[in-house]
């Protein structure tokens, strides 16, 4: 069962975690699931960038994005080559690293 590590976010999870992930599941929904509240403004259809993530080691485990998820990312703050919104990235059989941006471009946020 692949793992994923959530690097420390001084929001989200201050001290960072270290949860087991089921193949097919979302970084979103596996965060979701551990109670790191990462941001998800559509709910998690692809039409927003809040729950944007970088994706430090396993990247290339990952199914390629695709053109929507990348016309989406282009909006979103602090992109990186391997950024990914996590509500479409697929976990399959290998570890993560994910850090969770410091910001994100929520406008209707009630948490702030």
């Amino acid at each position: 069962m692949p793992q994923i590590i959530f690097l420390p976010h001084e929001e989200f999870c201050p001290d960072g975690a270290v949860v087991e992930a089921e193949q097919g599941e979302s970084v979103l929904n596996v965060a979701l699931k551990n109670d790191i509240g990462i941001e998800h403004a559509c709910e998690k259809v692809c039409a927003c960038t809040t729950c944007h993530v970088i994706i430090r080691e396993g990247f290339d485990s990952l199914d390629e994005s695709d053109e929507l998820e990348d016309d989406m990312l282009d909006k979103a703050w602090g992109l990186e080559p391997e950024s990914r919104l996590g509500c479409q990235a697929i976990i399959k059989d290998e570890d993560l690293v994910v850090e969770i941006p410091k910001y994100t471009v929520n406008m209707v946020s009630e948490n702030h």
